[in-house]
């Protein structure tokens, strides 16, 4: 009855103007719905809910989506998505440098491995939990470093020693390469730079095809051109085939943006770009080859481009603040989705962990369940092997 009287002098016009009618209402809720609280725990307590508990009818709501959610046993059987060991990629630092695996300060946890025994140890430990995929980054010795990169294409370089290594070691490991020449290069771009400061596209490309190649013939399951040079997949593509391998996969960074979530990973391989000279403009930044992180339609044209030129599976790089053009891509195409959980967003977990801020078991992996609930279909994480080891274990508190 106090509901029906109020809700008919709520809307009785009290007066001509606007604000008046506006404030009568806001006073007559206020002032209705702290009586109502009043009267309500004016009674004997009721047993099991605290002193104080306002009696109320009960609602007649057509629909209580948390019946859905009432016990563990139906939120697991209601549940829309799943993360498995499987779905993840570990991306591993190696260096040649000695046997010493290197941690690195601003990814704490990892590590440059040296690339004969801590290498096969991480990989050893990684596929113990169900972790059989990896991708290499190369750590290249300055003095291996050139304007023009040529390293990344040495058939006795690095990344192919390892290739071989963990091919031999682990046949059935799928080994996932990075194509580009920012490891390589004294500039520290994708790209070769010309001196008035432009990233040389056509010519880039040239160099990034013989890499492909030659990671393949190393033993490569997948080559992975992360560079954003236009064409490239359609190039990189061509190039497998004219050699034999046609079985070789192409994972595309379709949609990688100029984030500031990169610095730690450019601290472990320092391929951040260099200070020009006299003579020659470098571009300070990846700007005018990454795309703008305002963008949004930006990256469907690239993933349109992407399967026309040949990608097997495409990424978006970083994955948690582009979760939105994780579902774009899953939306629109039928090919697998990758999303890269990169060191920036690694590094600000483990902060939050170290400091108390977050329990990081459960912050983790509900990070991971989001990025595989946008639409991704693989996650490479540097938590992968952690991840693995948890979901293995208790559930999270979150679940």
């Amino acid at each position: 009855m106090m509901a029906a009287q109020l809700q008919a002098t709520a809307f009785t016009p009290a007066s001509k103007s606007v604000a008046g009618p506006r404030r009568a209402r806001s006073q007559l809720r206020v002032s209705a719905v702290a009586e109502v609280e009043r009267v309500a725990t004016n009674g004997s307590a009721r047993s099991g809910v605290p002193e104080g508990t306002p009696v109320v009818p009960v609602r007649d709501l057509p629909s209580r989506p948390r019946r859905n959610r009432k016990s563990e046993t139906v939120r697991r059987a209601f549940s829309e998505t799943f993360l498995h060991p499987a779905n993840f990629i570990l991306p591993v630092f190696v260096h040649d440098d000695g046997e010493d695996n290197i941690p690195i300060d601003s990814m704490p946890g990892v590590s440059r491995l040296g690339w004969q025994h801590g290498l096969i140890d991480a990989v050893a430990e990684a596929r113990s939990v169900g972790v059989n995929q990896v991708v290499i980054f190369p750590k290249t010795p300055e003095h291996l470093k050139t304007p023009t990169a040529e390293e990344a294409f040495n058939p006795n370089g690095l990344a192919q020693r390892t290739i071989s290594l963990l091919k031999d070691k682990f046949p059935d490991l799928e080994v996932y390469t990075d194509v580009a020449l920012d490891p390589y290069n004294s500039d520290g771009h994708d790209g070769i730079v010309s001196d008035e400061g432009v990233i040389l596209n056509d010519e880039t490309i040239e160099y990034l095809c013989r890499q492909a190649v030659s990671q393949a013939r190393a033993g490569a399951d997948c080559v992975s051109p992360s560079d954003m040079m236009d064409g490239r997949v359609a190039a990189i593509r061509q190039a497998l085939d004219a050699e034999g391998f046609t079985n070789v996969s192409i994972m595309s960074y379709t949609a990688k943006y100029a984030s500031a979530f990169y610095g730690p990973f450019r601290d472990a391989l320092a391929s951040a770009p260099k200070p020009g000279q006299a003579h020659r403009r470098i571009p300070p930044n990846k700007k005018t080859y990454q795309q703008d992180p305002a963008n949004f339609r930006e990256a469907l044209r690239e993933a349109r481009l992407d399967e026309i030129e040949g990608a097997d599976i495409m990424m978006v790089k970083p994955g948690l603040p582009y979760l939105d053009v994780i579902r774009l891509l899953r939306d629109n195409s039928p090919l697998p989705i990758a999303a890269y959980h990169v060191s920036g967003e690694y590094a600000m977990l483990k902060a939050a962990a170290e400091r108390g801020w977050l329990n990081e078991k459960d912050a983790v992996l509900e990070a991971l369940l989001c990025l595989k609930r946008a639409g991704s279909d693989l996650i490479l994480t540097y938590y992968a092997t952690e991840a693995a080891k948890w979901m293995a274990g208790d559930k999270p508190s979150w679940r």
